[in-house]
């Protein structure tokens, strides 16, 4: 018997994969996002050296004396590129800070695309010039693989496999590495990661360093996610959950400390939070507004509804 709490699915076989094998994965990964709200992926096209390259990176930069990595942390950017230093932000319905530093990088347009003015530029560390080239390369793999996850997911919303691509081009996303410092005194309350729903419209997370992760179940019980080697793990996220007037679920996730005699452990996570344009239209499908599920919530775009979310978490005032 498995123990697993999500189900895994081959991305290659939507990728690469006959009529009948494409159509399979639709329904899989339809039935675990409607279900579950997670799923495991193997095969994503995401290479081991990419990442291991970028973990090896990440565990020097927050290894550096904390004067020189708030060199990075840039005032007015909302955490959205740079450094976030221990302690910034919370779960919107915490007051007490994670226990976590973080450092983000985002969208560089290279097309003429007047969205380019919506962004700031990337954070470069002066240090590390290594850092900074594998995590743009990290980056421009999740977008792709993620992409081709909203495609499928498209389909199976009877929206055509192309909707998300126009609203995805150049989009807002963001990718995370975060340090869970270890643990050296008894937390406040606090655990590394308290419960939360992502903003985004799916998230991509690659094996952390050490366990902790779990997912609420729709029966009130937290659960172990422990992702397989080489696969990554996919949830939704509020934006895809809005859309989608709830079909599709954004599960509450968390991360807990671990036992105490491994608190001496540090942990390193590196997410990939898939965000549209700011334009994108989250209202309602209206094929996804029914009897069973009335609809919940008013029009608003996805910029709108980022701006809200990152005031309710302590990165925006």
């Amino acid at each position: 018997m498995s123990n697993r709490t999500i189900p895994v699915v081959d991305l290659s076989k939507f990728i690469n994969g006959t009529l009948d094998e494409r159509n399979e994965f639709v329904q899989e990964i339809g039935k675990a996002f409607h279900e579950i709200g997670f799923v495991g992926v193997v095969n994503h096209g995401i290479s081991k050296e990419l990442i291991e390259g970028f973990y090896n990176e990440s565990n020097a930069f927050f290894a550096m004396p904390t004067e020189i990595k708030r060199k990075y942390e840039i005032p007015g950017l909302a955490g959205q590129r740079g450094y976030t230093s221990f302690g910034k932000e919370h779960a919107k319905q915490s007051e007490v800070a994670d226990l976590k530093e973080f450092y983000q990088i985002g969208q560089e347009v290279t097309d003429g695309d007047s969205i380019k003015s919506e962004y700031p530029d990337n954070v470069r560390v002066e240090e590390m010039p290594r850092f900074t080239e594998l995590g743009r390369n990290l980056y421009k793999a999740f977008e792709t693989s993620g992409n081709e996850l909203l495609r499928a997911i498209s389909i199976y919303l009877n929206l055509g496999e192309s909707y998300f691509d126009d609203k995805t081009h150049n989009g807002n996303s963001i990718l995370r590495a975060i340090h869970y410092p270890p643990i050296t005194q008894e937390p406040a309350s606090a655990i590394r990661a308290e419960q939360h729903e992502d903003i985004n419209l799916i998230t991509l997370l690659v094996g952390a360093s050490a366990g902790g992760l779990q997912l609420l179940n729709m029966n009130g019980e937290w659960l172990d996610i422990t992702p397989g080697e080489d696969e990554i793990v996919i949830n939704v996220g509020d934006m895809l959950q809005r859309m989608t007037n709830n079909y599709l679920k954004s599960t509450t996730h968390r991360v807990v400390n671990p036992p105490r005699e491994q608190w001496h452990q540090p942990r390193l996570s590196i997410p990939f939070f898939l965000h549209p344009r700011s334009t994108m239209d989250l209202t309602c499908l209206e094929s996804c507004v029914t009897e069973e599920l009335p609809l919940a919530y008013e029009p608003i775009t996805a910029g709108e509804y980022l701006d809200e979310r990152l005031r309710e978490i302590g990165l925006k005032k």
